[in-house]
């Protein structure tokens, strides 16, 4: 079934690298119809998706299951402002992945900002963890995946340069990169987890979109029942919060790159997330997040 697409649209999808049919070109790979604007619904709370059979690894303990130490470290990192929390990541030997790491990864965007301040974005990307480019580079999305999720924030019409007049932060929940490119561990998750929760607050974006598995439990696990035991897959279309921020659930672009097919859906994620970011610009102005 072809797709009505304009001439935006249809740059937008190539931007991507996403091939659909119309009535001059062949059929490739056809594209989910996103859901209607009316259909969208952003909930304050989500409701609890199905409970898998099998449950993989908690990826982030409760709040009552932490360490003292990890507690402490919260508290500590609630009150830094934007250099301190960036010093803060460039010196952090809480865990393991300090001896192995060759920069710490902070994030990167731009926006409007003065001295000493975060930059005013509208949209916050968070993604897993660094890794090999990112390591050397100290800088978030820079290999194929980087590419990729560049490709994909064109075609929104946004970048992280800050040229499309919309800032944009990306970073990670874990700002080193895990040996090998391992899957984050769970204290890993929880030395870092502050970091980001600051980020946020500083930072206050309009709109969140998390991408990979370890991103969406970090952000939802407050919020969504066995958000842990979910597959990504039956967590995406849907509209969630953190703190009052919409967040808009995707894949990782590395694995894009192995399931070329699953980019249409990334694609109709991007729609979903363009679709909310309009509506809460046309709602009211940017405020500041309730923590």
């Amino acid at each position: 079934m072809a797709l009505d697409l304009d001439r935006r649209q249809r740059a937008m999808l190539q931007e991507m690298n996403v091939r659909v049919w119309w009535p001059d070109a062949p059929l490739e790979v056809a594209v989910p119809t996103p859901a209607p604007a009316a259909e969208i619904a952003m909930p304050q709370t989500a409701g609890a998706p199905e409970r898998q059979a099998t449950a993989s690894p908690r990826v982030v303990p409760q709040e009552a299951q932490q360490a003292p130490a990890v507690q402490v470290r919260r508290a500590d990192v609630e009150s830094m402002d934007w250099p301190a929390l960036q010093d803060a990541v460039a010196g952090c030997q809480a865990c393991k992945l300090c001896t192995s790491r060759k920069n710490t990864v902070f994030g990167v965007g731009h926006g409007p900002a003065g001295p000493a301040l975060p930059p005013r974005v509208d949209w916050l990307v968070v993604g897993e963890a660094p890794g090999e480019n990112e390591d050397i580079q100290g800088e978030p999305f820079v290999g194929q995946a980087g590419k990729l999720l560049d490709n994909m924030l064109r075609s929104i019409g946004l970048d992280r340069q800050g040229t499309s007049g919309a800032g944009v932060f990306i970073t990670n929940v874990l700002k080193c990169r895990p040996p090998g490119n391992r899957n984050p561990e769970p204290d890993e998750i929880a030395q870092c987890e502050p970091f980001l929760k600051r980020q946020i607050e500083l930072l206050q974006p309009r709109i969140i979109l998390a991408v990979g598995r370890f991103a969406v439990q970090s952000l939802l696990q407050g919020s969504v029942p066995d958000v842990q035991s979910t597959p990504l897959g039956k967590l995406r279309g849907k509209v969630y919060r953190y703190h009052g921020v919409p967040v808009v659930v995707s894949y990782h672009p590395a694995y894009l790159l192995r399931s070329l097919p699953d980019k249409a859906k990334a694609w109709a994620d991007l729609c979903l997330a363009l679709d909310v970011m309009q509506k809460v610009s046309q709602a009211a102005p940017a405020s500041s997040i309730p923590l």
